[in-house]
């Protein structure tokens, strides 16, 4: 029970963040997950540190990927500026 209220916690509190956010967070709590279950049984600990770091590395540059990104414009007096693109770029 305790697992599934943790869950749900962390679910709702993801909901609001950016792609970026979400990927670093589920990949962190991925990573974790995996780092400790495939570590010796002596060091769970640092299976899991190790797998979170990663995965949310990982996570953070795969939802940084989903995100529309930034777009360099530059005005009529060539004074370079950055802006939300077009959709569909």
């Amino acid at each position: 029970m305790k697992r599934i209220l943790m869950l749900v916690a962390v679910v709702l509190s993801i909901a609001g963040c950016s792609q970026t956010e979400r990927g670093a967070a589920i990949g962190g709590l991925g990573g974790a997950a995996v780092g400790a279950a495939v570590a010796s049984p002596g060091n769970t600990a640092e299976g899991a540190l190790v797998g979170g770091a990663v995965g949310a590395v990982a996570g953070a540059l795969i939802g940084r990927a989903s995100e529309p990104g930034d777009c360099y414009y530059r005005d009529r007096y060539g004074r370079r500026y950055v802006d939300r693109c077009p959709s569909g770029y």
